[in-house]
């Protein structure tokens, strides 16, 4: 067994913890999900600029953005977990990935909602 490494301290922890923020990063990456989530995202960004969209558009955009990433992250988490965990079948496991499933979908669903719900002001707003 690998011995686990001293916790660094001061300004190290901070290097550090971005150093695994970024691993996180990188590891999220590797989910279809993830990057069609990313695309979507970027989509919808491309969609605000060109008709116009308020600022505060793209601030809410950014924030469901940065969560379902967040989500995404914690879900892929918990999936990884069940799996190392319990490697056969198991129906704790399968609602265990389910309720994460769940959760991104809950944010996908709010991000729609959002986008259409910025494109409907922007246009009611242009046509007054």
């Amino acid at each position: 067994m690998t011995p686990r490494p001293d916790k660094e301290v001061g300004i190290a922890h901070v290097f550090a913890a971005a150093r695994y923020s970024l691993g996180g990063v990188k590891r999220l990456w590797g989910e279809t999900a993830f990057r069609h989530e990313t695309l979507a995202f970027v989509l919808i960004t491309v969609v605000f600029v060109l008709v116009g969209a308020p600022l505060w558009g793209y601030v809410g955009a950014a924030l469901l953005y940065l969560l379902t990433a967040s989500i995404e992250a914690l879900n892929t988490a918990v999936e990884e977990i069940t799996d190392h965990a319990s490697p056969d079948y198991s129906e704790m496991a399968k609602h265990a990935k389910d309720l994460g499933s769940f959760a991104v979908f809950c944010l996908l669903l709010a991000n729609a909602v959002w986008a259409v719900f910025v494109l409907w002001t922007h246009w009611l707003a242009a046509a007054a």
